[in-house]
């Protein structure tokens, strides 16, 4: 995994998070509630200004890992740790305004995070095609399990052990491999070459270093085009789609505790991201980025503390 692809990672997390956090800035704006801070990304500041019309002090800094829209009254008023002391009725304070505006800047971040999705899941219909239809090998490894087998680049994987590899992401194949592969088990892979189908047997490797079993091929996605008129109704079908996906996949995770084990922090979403993108370029990043930006919208709309949704209940 190259530098490159580790830090097209990190930009698109920032990214997702900056477009969040100005979702509150900007519906504050709108309803006349002052923001202390704005800032792009964390850590030591690259540049800041202050705005003498709104007191906002706007800032860049270092690690592109987010930002954060930060408003009167949300940190401490120690005086001896160089914190501004408020009165009670400072009309700046962001509890003294009123609860309609208070909850409307609440909402605006994860709205902006389904806007963004929109935005993207558009620029992804519009130029590569309507969705992923399929996957297909990229590069074979030599001497893997993969060449020994007979695969060869441009091969569209169908089934693994009868279970289709077409989830929409480029895990698809992998997660099946790490559920079904064992110790010199031999495993069926169908694919479509040339207009024919052709069934072969691989048997896969366990891979000391990524502690997985592996058959050793690149795989990317295979876009279908459509008309101009349909990529808007497309664009916003796979947004309702992966809305949904998401949705029961996280009332899933707190009713039955199903998927836990496969939650990731951000460390293990860069992981994914770098991989994904490295495998299927520009479409698989467009593609994470809808997926990622709906996540974030709807995760953070759950009523846990410090989170949007439990902002917006209290």
């Amino acid at each position: 995994m190259s530098l490159l692809y580790i830090f097209l990672a990190i930009l698109l997390l920032g990214i997702l998070i900056t477009v969040h956090e100005l979702g509150h800035f900007t519906a504050a704006r709108i309803v006349g509630i002052p923001v202390k801070e704005f800032s792009i990304g964390f850590g030591p500041k690259l540049i800041s200004w202050k705005s003498k019309k709104h007191d906002t002090l706007f800032k860049i800094s270092a690690i592109p890992m987010g930002g954060y829209c930060m408003f009167y009254g949300e940190t401490g008023s120690d005086p001896e740790a160089g914190e501004e002391v408020y009165s009670k009725d400072d009309p700046r304070l962001y509890n003294n305004h009123n609860v309609w505006k208070r909850m409307f800047t609440v909402i605006s971040g994860p709205i902006m995070n389904f806007i963004l999705a929109v935005i993207v899941a558009i620029a992804l219909v519009g130029f590569f095609g309507n969705s992923i239809e399929g996957l297909k090998v990229i590069e074979v490894q030599s001497d893997s399990p993969a060449y020994i087998a007979g695969l060869i680049a441009n091969d569209e994987v169908l089934t693994i052990e009868g279970q289709s590899v077409n989830d929409g992401t480029i895990n698809g194949i992998s997660n099946i491999i790490d559920n079904v592969a064992a110790p010199d088990k031999e495993l069926s892979i169908s694919v479509l070459r040339d207009g024919k189908e052709h069934d072969l047997k691989v048997t896969p490797k366990f891979d000391e270093t990524e502690k997985r079993f592996m058959i050793g091929i690149t795989v990317g996605p295979i876009l279908g085009k459509i008309a101009p008129s349909q990529i808007f109704p497309q664009a916003w079908g796979f947004c309702v789609e992966a809305s949904s996906l998401i949705a029961k996949s996280l009332g899933k995770l707190f009713t039955t505790g199903e998927g836990f084990d496969q939650t990731s922090g951000p460390i293990g979403v860069v992981k994914i991201i770098s991989e994904q993108t490295q495998q299927g370029g520009l479409a698989m990043f467009l593609n994470l980025a809808v997926i990622i930006s709906i996540n974030l919208g709807l995760v953070n709309l759950l009523p846990i503390p410090g989170l949007d949704g439990a902002r917006l209940i209290f």
